[in-house]
């Protein structure tokens, strides 16, 4: 693995509706990628609205870009993207 990737950390940020089994989803997706992410952040909204945070560590953005399109495919999921954070 390239060094460089090791270090560089990313957030996948994703809104979704209020939604008992939202987070599951979110987690599942890199369970199933055998990831075990570096921090995961959830929060109710005042308006319903459910916001969470996962940080990752050594994941190729382009399979990043596979999680979030992965992501985005639940019906309670408003948005799912991703950014780099170093």
């Amino acid at each position: 693995m390239d060094s460089s990737l090791a270090l560089s950390r990313r957030r996948l940020q994703v809104v979704a509706d209020a939604d008992p089994g939202a987070i599951g989803r979110v987690v599942e997706a890199f369970q199933n990628l055998n990831i075990i992410p570096r921090r995961v952040s959830a929060e109710f909204s005042s308006n319903d609205v459910l916001h969470m945070e996962v940080d990752v560590c050594g994941v190729a953005d382009d399979q990043l870009a596979l999680i979030a399109r992965k992501i985005r495919q639940s019906p309670c999921i408003v948005n799912a993207y991703w950014h780099q954070l170093d």
